[in-house]
């Protein structure tokens, strides 16, 4: 029997093979920890991640965790917006796309990205 984590990392690989980012379209990376969610913005050519927002930046802390998640979407959106990045090709990271994760894209699209 397969652990959850060994499970994740086999379907992160299946979506990787799929999904490549460039510098115009760059790939939306999500990780999703127990406690945190974070969110980059990856430039696959080159290896760089070109912005990044995390649950830490956010100072409210008496929140729930998708509604946090939610309000990092929105932070990404407008950290990348500022530098012109407006479409985005989404990795889930293997999740299952529910709750935060559900919520983070959510919040990135309300912030104006496309994907």
């Amino acid at each position: 029997m397969l652990k959850k984590q060994e499970k994740r990392y086999r379907r992160h690989k299946r979506v990787r093979a799929k999904i490549f980012g460039t510098g115009k379209i760059p790939r939306f990376c999500v990780f999703r920890s127990s406690n945190h969610i974070y969110a980059q913005l990856i430039n696959d050519e080159k290896g760089k991640t070109l912005v990044a927002a995390c649950d830490l930046e956010i100072k409210k802390r008496k929140n729930k965790k998708t509604t946090l998640a939610a309000e990092v979407g929105e932070l990404i959106a407008k950290k990348a917006i500022a530098k012109k990045i407006n479409k985005v090709v989404f990795d889930r990271g293997g999740y299952k796309y529910h709750g935060r994760v559900k919520a983070l894209a959510e919040g990135a699209r309300e912030g104006g990205l496309k994907f």
